[in-house]
């Protein structure tokens, strides 16, 4: 079991890289302070095939809608997606992805709410800046060069996903590393190189927690992958860019109470010092987010309640 012993010993091995910080910049004209309030980004889903019922919209203005709520309830932009990474899920085509992507995001736009499009098609990422988004969640690197080159010449940003294959819907086992931070900033490395050569200099990291891996399908070893990735997180902001993660779900745990998953993983991508957190539950990870914000910081002058004698 987890416990503060291990918090412990994670924050005395690299206690020279937990104080670093990340790159801040603006989206949209709106300033994110990464290293002072992490933000929040709402999952919105336009395939069918996307096992998440509440954020399914099968319409453009169903999704409209969602953005809106998404907004109202705390998102600092929304996220939106046209094909499902599931392995059974059905492969959605680019001009498919197109048709659902560019309406939605038009809208979205002229309604002042940031969005971000998941894709690693850059057919898909053209249409989607084209129409006005603010960021590609890019989850391949078999086009890399092509999207880096698109989104710097909008002013973009670009998630960079770590994947051990061309793209999510294409990969086999995860091969474990001695130190899976380190194979992660070694390609993040790289990536961040290429991708500031092209002038793209808004980029977010994602680790990958790779739910989608053949090995680590329903088990309780990608469960222990995330939380290990989750708690280390901190060491690749040593990088100087913020990291993203997409909150997993861990059914196998939660059972009907799968809802309650992501704010639970939210804990601990906060202590791990996540930057931007990708949820379907955009309110209930804003509480946490609040909550744990409560917590007095050196800073702050505040103190720790006072002890009872001999504890």
């Amino acid at each position: 079991m987890l416990a503060l012993e291990d918090l412990a010993r994670i924050a005395a091995d690299y206690q020279q890289t937990a104080p670093l910080q990340v790159r801040e910049f603006s989206l949209g004209g709106r300033r994110f302070p990464f290293n002072t309030r992490p933000a929040i980004m709402g999952a919105i889903n336009l395939s069918s095939d996307s096992w998440y019922r509440e954020s399914v919209c099968l319409s453009a203005e169903q999704a409209i809608r969602r953005g809106r709520v998404l907004a109202a309830q705390g998102a600092d932009l929304v996220d939106l997606g046209a094909e499902s990474t599931l392995a059974h899920a059905a492969r959605a085509d680019e001009s498919a992805q197109q048709r659902r992507i560019e309406p939605v995001v038009s809208a979205l736009r002229a309604l002042d709410i940031l969005v971000s499009v998941e894709t690693y098609q850059p057919a898909v990422a053209r249409a989607a800046l084209e129409a006005g988004a603010n960021v590609i969640n890019l989850t391949g690197v078999d086009h890399i060069d092509a999207i880096f080159d698109l989104a710097a010449a909008r002013q973009a940003a670009v998630i960079v996903c770590y994947v051990q294959g061309p793209h999510v819907r294409q990969v086999g086992d995860l091969e474990f590393d001695a130190d899976p931070i380190d194979a992660m900033g070694d390609f993040f490395s790289r990536q961040i190189e290429l991708a500031r050569r092209k002038g793209l200099e808004r980029i977010f990291l994602d680790p990958g927690l790779g739910f989608y891996y053949r090995n680590l399908r329903d088990s309780a070893q990608r469960i222990r992958f995330q939380m290990r990735t989750f708690l280390h997180t901190f060491r690749l902001r040593a990088l100087g860019f913020p990291i993203c993660h997409a909150l997993p779900h861990a059914f196998e745990c939660f059972g009907e109470e799968v809802r309650c998953a992501e704010p639970f993983f939210a804990v601990l991508a906060a202590l791990g010092k996540t930057d931007l957190f990708r949820t379907h539950e955009v309110s209930r990870v804003r509480a946490v987010l609040e909550t744990l914000r409560l917590w007095p910081s050196p800073s702050s002058g505040e103190s720790d309640p006072p002890r009872t004698p001999g504890i």
